[in-house]
């Protein structure tokens, strides 16, 4: 059978994007297609623009806390326009740097949606058709509006970096890390935010303590976080969003921004033209090695539902070329994967929290929960944590939750030694930095008495 390429990748996001390069290094015949902004949402709608949001929501309490440490410090206010002027700029840049390692990695790009004709066949948007040896499906997900009536009204995240201006009120509807996140960005910025989360504590599925400790210093730097409670209707009155609330309250914002899930793109991919499985959320049904039900496909990152994160899509794309083009079969490795929410202050963590560990066996708590010196200066009371889940068995390290700034850079590094499989007395044998926060990692000594 005579083939177009060796492998034809759908999606050029950050997965798509670094299986095509790869691949295409090696001297195979790769092609691409991307009918949107090449660098998927990662890039153009995900955490790239949205950690730059970040650096300019922390600028604020950086000025008022030079104040105290004697800065003289004026400042006359944030302009939207120029920060969105230098985003656009800098996202356009970096859609230019992907395009540039396609190209001299040898990728054949095609500017266009596709779809899978058949297991060897994909029908690009122009009508051309590829015939592809294998095929790989990176598409990604997409943000979802609750079906409530009046959603059409409010935005997701997508929309976010494209605001003409800032809301003066912003109703921020989900309890995930993304809904948080924007809390804390547009709350850095000025505005007036109100979370709304159905649930009983926002970060459900982190640990318990860590989310709680970022719920309450959400609402002491001004964030109305408000669980238990839902929308019911959506309606427009005159400049303003009009909100009926579950428990009876009627309130008006500037804008509604829904962080309440995401789907994969798996509709118009045609995956039933050769009858490739998904799961309940339309997700692409993959073996450990992200094969589908087609020997000749393949799928990986969030279109595939397993752990909707970037750096998880690029090691799914370096494990799905070990396996098919370097000869070596390499199953997708997703035990103990870090994470950050990156809220102010961070959460970092990586393994099981507190509670799903108790539900598996005996385990040893470590925390030490204080101000950071840098706080305790100016007489804040904003606290960090540092928490160790320990194997009372093994004594190894199975959890690692940190709530403090910069806990992502942390977490990191704290990774390494976990997904070694480092015990806490290995832990104590490392010698402290002092003075910093992360040094309590490596100098608690007695495990706490939840009784």
């Amino acid at each position: 059978m005579k083939f177009d390429c060796d492998l034809f990748v759908i999606g050029g996001g950050s997965g798509g994007v670094r299986a095509a390069r790869v691949v295409a290094a090696q001297g195979y015949k790769v092609s691409l297609a991307e009918g949107d902004r090449m660098g998927g949402t990662c890039v153009i709608r995900g955490c790239v623009p949205k950690k730059l949001m970040v650096y300019a929501s922390k600028y604020q309490e950086s000025f008022d806390e030079g104040r105290e440490y004697g800065w003289d410090v004026n400042v006359t206010g944030f302009s939207w326009e120029h920060f969105r002027k230098k985003l656009d700029a800098e996202l356009a840049r970096l859609e230019k740097v992907y395009r540039k390692l396609l190209e001299t990695s040898g990728v054949s790009v095609f500017n266009d949606w596709a779809q899978i004709k058949d297991p060897h066949t994909v029908l690009l948007g122009s009508g051309e058709e590829i015939r592809a040896k294998t095929i790989l499906i990176a598409v990604g997900g997409q943000a979802v509006k609750p079906d409530i009536t009046g959603s059409n009204f409010g935005m997701i995240s997508d929309d976010v970096f494209g605001l003409n201006e800032l809301p003066k009120s912003l109703l921020i509807v989900g309890g995930g890390y993304i809904a948080s996140e924007f809390s804390c960005i547009f709350n850095g910025l000025g505005v007036d935010v109100t979370q709304i989360y159905r649930g009983q504590n926002i970060l459900r599925g982190f640990d318990d303590e860590a989310s709680q400790l970022i719920s309450e210093t959400m609402v002491a730097k001004g964030i109305k976080v408000r669980c238990n409670e839902n929308i019911l209707k959506l309606s427009r009155e005159t400049d303003q969003l009009k909100i009926d609330f579950q428990l009876g309250s009627t309130e008006l914002f500037d804008d509604v921004l829904f962080a309440t899930g995401r789907k994969p793109n798996t509709q118009s991919l045609g995956l039933h033209n050769v009858g490739i499985k998904t799961g309940t959320s339309g997700e692409i049904l993959v073996d450990k090695y992200s094969q589908t039900d087609q020997p000749s496909i393949f799928a990986i990152g969030d279109v595939t539902n397993r752990i909707n994160l970037t750096p998880v899509a690029i090691n799914e794309a370096m494990a799905f070329a070990q396996t098919m083009f370097f000869g070596n079969p390499t199953p997708v490795d997703h035990h103990l994967v870090p994470s950050a929410v990156f809220t102010q202050p961070e959460l970092g963590s990586i393994g099981l929290s507190e509670k799903d560990a108790e539900k598996i066996e005996p385990i040893l708590v470590y925390e030490s929960k204080f101000r950071s010196m840098q706080k305790s200066f100016i007489s804040k009371s904003e606290e960090v944590l540092m928490k160790l889940i320990v194997s009372k068995e093994t004594n190894v390290v199975i959890g690692c939750h940190i709530v403090a700034p910069d806990a992502a850079e942390m977490i990191q590094l704290a990774s390494i030694a976990i997904k070694m499989g480092a015990t806490k007395d290995q832990f104590d044998q490392v010698c402290a930095v002092h003075p910093t926060m992360a040094e309590e990692l490596v100098t608690m000594r007695n495990p706490i008495n939840r009784g």
